[in-house]
């Protein structure tokens, strides 16, 4: 899953399973690809066993076709155990090395629990919060491969379809994904394991989630973020306005 030339990269969206990233925020993602931005995407786990996927190759294959749908430039699937997705100081160090390898400027991620849905979210939360610290940590050279430290600038979190109403961390961000809904839907697509027609209910939802985010801001579609610290400004007007 990654790609050979090891370029830093500006965004990484951390998700804990194949398909939560593109649930989340694909929209986002593709329009930052799109305007020239390198996005990586890092899932935890390989989302694997699920019961209409006979082989965990087949969900990785379809990630790969759902992050080209995205212009992604580089998405890894870690090792850690899908079902029992831990924050431990190992996960924490694994991604922590993910990302001193690719030096991104913007980490996106969990940003809450997902009730009645999997746990394995909320722990995915934990441990990039963690990562994003172990990274900058300086005498720690053994534990990440030799790879020099680095600071991540801004962390934010994606609100997925089961988690409770964003605004609890901070400041509510809507991105305008109105030209990239239908490209975020065709990635979700690519994981045909994991929405047959029986399930293609989930899209309905994805849809509507996104019109109601965008109606508020005056789109016709958004994703929703929330921010970890105030962002600040130098010119208020500039950045209010649409």
């Amino acid at each position: 899953m990654e790609n050979s030339n090891e370029q830093t990269l500006d965004v990484i969206a951390v998700g804990a399973h194949p398909d939560d990233i593109e649930i989340a925020c694909g929209g986002t993602l593709a329009k930052l690809a799109h305007q020239g931005y390198r996005v990586g995407i890092i899932d935890l786990t390989n989302g694997e066993p699920t019961p209409r996927c006979e082989n965990p190759a087949i969900r990785i294959a379809e990630a790969q076709a759902a992050a080209e749908k995205l212009g992604i430039a580089v998405r890894k699937i870690l090792t850690l155990p899908n079902r029992r997705l831990m924050d431990s100081f190992e996960a924490r160090v694994e991604l922590a090395t993910e990302f001193r390898r690719y030096q991104p400027k913007v980490v996106i991620g969990f940003g809450n629990k997902t009730p009645m849905a999997s746990p394995d979210h909320y722990q995915a939360m934990l441990i990039t919060d963690a990562a994003v610290f172990y990274a900058r940590l300086t005498k720690w050279d053994e534990y990440f491969s030799g790879l020099p430290v680095h600071t991540i600038s801004t962390q934010l979190y994606f609100q997925l379809l089961y988690e409770p109403p964003a605004g609890e961390h901070g400041t509510s961000i809507v991105v305008d994904v109105s030209d990239t809904l239908e490209q975020k839907i065709e990635s979700i697509l690519c994981y045909q394991t994991q929405f047959p027609p029986e399930k293609r209910r989930v899209l309905d939802r994805v849809r509507s989630t996104a019109i109601a985010l965008g109606t508020v801001c005056g789109f016709a579609a958004g994703e929703a973020f929330t921010t970890v610290r105030p962002l600040g400004c130098s010119d208020l007007v500039k950045t209010v306005l649409p």
